[in-house]
């Protein structure tokens, strides 16, 4: 159920501005924290709008997202799925985005529900850091020509009943391979986290302009991830296919395709803000969320800041000090 917007003078320092808060109501926890947060962004925004119900917000008609107001700052409190679903609500226009997560994981909500008052005190600040994601422009023709925005992937894959589908990749107009495999995945650096690293993809840097492709279950042992500059098109044409066949994008939109459909691939030109805390760099979340230990010999590096521990042969006994 959503909150009504709330108008209020700053109390001390910069305003947010207009807030909207998007929160995946299913989870007890965010209500907890909106208890705590929804007061403390009043004091502190010229506006606050509340929705409880972040996934019915996205769902909202055309005609009823015209009509929205757009916020100078979304909070979206929850995991992955929720800031994708934030991130399709604005795809048209994109507003800057922080993550407080939720979810299991967190890689795109990066700051941790505890922290919530320190990272919103450095938005308030100017403080945070503006990741500039790259996004998809995905474009399935077939029957007729569906258009969609991606933050993460888009994977064509085969039906859970039939065989596996025959996938021809080219790359700038150029043929590189025809996939036979369960599907394929083409990847942003933001979603080479998610359902391409499960298929055995490479892990980009958020930073990059690039796309990794990855063949799910290959028949081939031949067929490895690519990595393809983002200035590229691509297109995955479906040469294949015994059965039902589903172009999915970021794992919210689905979109059947049928054998000769193709789906063309390129950089949208305008990528996504999301925001994240100063001094966390994305090294830092691949060791927190995937539990790197970084050495087996944790005395060896024991800190970020501090050189390797060296060691010294004692002489006299032939061990090490």
């Amino acid at each position: 159920m959503a909150r009504r917007a709330s108008k209020a003078s700053p109390s001390k320092g910069r305003s947010f501005g207009r807030v909207l808060v998007l929160a995946d109501g299913d989870k007890v926890a965010v209500d907890e924290l909106l208890d705590h947060m929804d007061p403390w962004l009043r004091e502190r925004a010229t506006s606050v709008n509340v929705e409880r119900d972040l996934y019915a917000y996205d769902e909202q008609s055309p005609a009823a997202r015209k009509k929205r107001e757009r916020p100078d700052l979304v909070v979206v409190l929850g995991g992955d799925g929720a800031i994708l679903a934030a991130v399709r609500a604005f795809h048209e226009t994109p507003v800057p985005t922080i993550g407080i997560n939720f979810g299991r994981v967190g890689f795109l909500a990066s700051v941790e529900a505890s922290q919530w008052r320190e990272a919103l005190e450095e938005v308030q600040r100017g403080r945070a850091i503006v990741e500039k994601r790259m996004r998809l422009a995905v474009e399935l023709h077939g029957a007729k020509t569906v258009t969609a925005v991606a933050l993460n992937d888009a994977v064509v894959t085969r039906g859970a009943f039939q065989g596996m589908l025959s996938i021809a990749l080219k790359v700038g107009g150029h043929w590189v391979t025809n996939y036979r495999a369960d599907g394929l995945v083409v990847a942003t650096p933001s979603g080479s986290t998610a359902y391409s690293m499960a298929a055995g993809g490479p892990i980009l840097a958020p930073s990059m302009q690039a796309f990794s492709v990855s063949p799910v279950s290959p028949q081939a042992l031949s067929h490895r991830p690519l990595v393809v500059d983002g200035a590229e098109t691509l297109e995955l044409h479906v040469t294949r296919a015994s059965g039902l066949t589903t172009l999915v994008v970021d794992g919210q939109g689905f979109f059947p395709m049928h054998e000769g459909d193709f789906v063309r691939v390129k950089r949208h030109p305008v990528p996504y803000p999301l925001l994240s805390r100063p001094g966390f760099d994305p090294y830092t979340r691949l060791r927190e969320r995937l539990g790197w230990r970084g050495s087996i010999e944790p005395d060896v590096f024991p800190d970020d800041d501090q050189p390797p521990k060296r060691r010294e042969v004692d002489p006299g006994h032939g061990g090490v000090l």
